[in-house]
This record gives C-alpha cells, sequence and structure tokens, in this order.
C-alpha cells in the first residue's frame, strides 16, 4: 500500500522557515503541507498566498494545500498560481462540492476533500469518484499540537471500506496528532497519507522522524 509524509508547516519556525523547508526538501518527506486558516472557519489565522508562493520557490517537494476556509472556490485558481499541486477543500465549506472539484482538477491540480471529525464518511460517496484523496481530521482543525481522536482509527477504516466499494484509487490522508508511536496503526487502518507538523519540526531530529513515519510497521 502507497504510504507518504507531508510535514505541516505550521508547527514550523517563522523566522528560519527557508531552513525548514530545507529541512523537508532534504528528507524522505513526499509532500509539504500548508494549511490555510481564515479566522472564521477555524478559531485560527495562519497564512496565505504570499506565503504560499514564497514557499514554493524554496520547496522541491510537491505542495499539499489545505484550506481551512469559508467559500474556497473564491480562491482556487489563485492557490494554483501560488504553486499548489494538491488542493484540499472541506466538505463543511462546500455546497457545491461536485463543481468545486471539478474546478480543482480543471486547474491543474489534485483535489481532495476533508472532513471534521464530527463529518461522517457517508456524506463523501457520491464525490468519491471524482476526487484524488480525502483527509479525515483527527484533531478538530485550527491549531497544531492537539490530542489525537481515538475513533478516528475506525473513521479512517470506514472510509477504505466506503473507497473499496467504489472501486477508486482515493488515498486517505490522515491530519492531527499523528506521531511515530501511533504511524503503523494509522497504516494498517488504511491512511496512506500521514500530516504531521509538531512530531517533525519540534523533533530531535526531524529527518530521522520522518524515516520513522515512513517506515513505521514494515
Amino acid at each position: 500500500m502507497s504510504r507518504f509524509v507531508a510535514p505541516s508547516l505550521l508547527a514550523a519556525d517563522f523566522l528560519n522557515l527557508q531552513r525548514d523547508i530545507e529541512l523537508v526538501n532534504t528528507s524522505e518527506a513526499d509532500f509539504l503541507h500548508l494549511d490555510i486558516m481564515d479566522g472564521q472557519f477555524v478559531p485560527n489565522i495562519s497564512f496565505g498566498l504570499p506565503i504560499v508562493s514564497a514557499v514554493k520557490k524554496q520547496a522541491r517537494k510537491p505542495l499539499d494545500v489545505h484550506l481551512m476556509i469559508i467559500k474556497p472556490e473564491q480562491y482556487l485558481e489563485r492557490f494554483r498560481d501560488a504553486g499548489a499541486d494538491l488542493l484540499t477543500v472541506h466538505l463543511e465549506t462546500c455546497p457545491h462540492l461536485h463543481r468545486t472539484i471539478q474546478e480543482i482538477k480543471e486547474l491543474g491540480m489534485k483535489a481532495g476533500v476533508a472532513l471534521n471529525p464530527h463529518t461522517p464518511v457517508s456524506l463523501l460517496e457520491e464525490i468519491i469518484p471524482y476526487i484524488n484523496h480525502v483527509l479525515i481530521m483527527s484533531v478538530n482543525p485550527g491549531f497544531g499540537g492537539q490530542q489525537f481522536i481515538e475513533s478516528s482509527y475506525e473513521k479512517i477504516r470506514k472510509m477504505k471500506t466506503l473507497i473499496g466499494m467504489t472501486g477508486s484509487q482515493v488515498l486517505i490522508e490522515v491530519d492531527g496528532g499523528v506521531e511515530v508511536h501511533n504511524a503503523a496503526r494509522l497504516i494498517k487502518a488504511g491512511a496512506n497519507i500521514l500530516v504531521t507538523g509538531t512530531s517533525v519540526f519540534h523533533s530531535g531530529d526531524p529527518r530521522q522522524t520522518i524515516h520513522e513515519l515512513k517506515t513505521a510497521g514494515l
């Protein structure tokens, strides 16, 4: 089964951002994850388009951009132009989700849908054939370093079953409380992409931590 690691820039040292991006560049990580928060959909504000553009100039890994914002459909082309390779929107913010996913793909990006912890995976049944990945939030979105919600394992398993029923190749991404100690269990449940910020950027040896995430359970 495919497995990928996507360090989240939210936990990086913003006074040494170029250094931390280069750390990811030279590691076994597969993507660089960027959380965009607007202070409305989630109770926090992170960074916006200028930072994404700046990161793109330094990054040698694809940018996995997660839009935790209201009305994301208004910004799809601008995030493409800023450098997003994968673009994820929340089901909870998209009244016309199919149209939004279609526009993301027409703009040349891979399209994903994120689910908050309270949102059941069954709501994705009709959209699965059209997306590249689904992002399971295993904490309430808005802040890094939160405690993992234990029921997320079962949610990942349900998502894997639903994807299997459609015969699609959708990848399961998980974000929130992901660490080396639970990585193998997440992979076993069905996760393909592990997003983690604190456990990488606050590690004494970030590259080794990424390696351990990549090889967990092997």
